[in-house]
């Protein structure tokens, strides 16, 4: 039976302000492209009105990807623009945004995409979750319900903020999610925590889960990007 393999990449990109200071967006495209990625789930996407304002933004990354933008911002604060953006190649059939945010916290929210593939519908979750504990738990809550009755293939992936692997969110959330190895992202130079994730259903969707080795790759923001190679039957 033939088999149908993407790369899905979930990277914070800091508002595209890298290691040296800089905030460059066109570095952060070929990032992506360097990475070959299909499938990309970005946070911390900042931008400004005008010239910069989120819709450019967005199609900026489209033009210099040959990717399909969908943006999710969450924060519409005077000059800053923030939130989610999900960068596609396969044909998308549907997306919605899911509102995370809580009371007296940073708005928060996710992007729900069901893409076409040869091998039939893949469902995608992109996300950045909150830095307050209770905050994460009652936005985990709200996406595993999201999901609940639905069998079919599907990518959870973005920013968890959470950086106990025994406590915290992931139990409930490996729970639907199976637990896999994550490596660490954050901070870039010396990566000691595994904030940002990439997770599937069923478990063996993932074939390989990893942080690029090039150094070149570890510029454009505080954050790494986290590379998966997802694999799926052909129907």
């Amino acid at each position: 039976m033939k088999e149908l393999r993407l790369r899905a990449l979930s990277f914070n990109i800091h508002g595209a302000l890298g290691r040296d200071g800089r905030r460059d967006l066109p570095r952060v495209a070929r990032t992506i492209r360097s990475l070959a990625a299909d499938i990309v789930a970005l946070q911390e996407v900042d931008s400004r009105p005008g010239p910069h304002s989120a819709a450019e933004q967005a199609r900026l990354l489209e033009d210099w990807t040959g990717l399909r933008a969908l943006a999710g911002p969450t924060l519409l604060r005077g000059v800053r623009h923030y939130g989610n953006l999900l960068l596609v190649r396969p044909p998308l059939l549907r997306v919605e945004r899911i509102d995370l945010s809580q009371p007296g916290r940073e708005p928060r929210g996710a992007i729900d995409a069901r893409l076409g593939t040869p091998a039939g519908p893949l469902r995608v979750i992109a996300t950045h979750l909150g830095l307050s504990l209770l905050e994460r738990h009652r936005q985990a809550r709200l996406l595993l319900e999201r999901v609940h009755g639905d069998s079919g293939p599907t990518l959870l992936m973005g920013d968890f903020n959470e950086w106990l692997p025994g406590f915290g969110i992931l139990p409930r959330i490996h729970r639907r999610f199976p637990r896999r190895r994550s490596p660490a992202t954050f901070p870039v130079r010396w990566p000691l925590l595994a904030l940002d994730r990439i997770l599937s259903r069923p478990p063996e969707l993932i074939e390989s889960l990893d942080t690029p080795d090039d150094p070149a790759l570890w510029q454009a923001s505080d954050h790494r990007p986290l590379l998966a190679w997802v694999r799926m039957p052909d129907a």
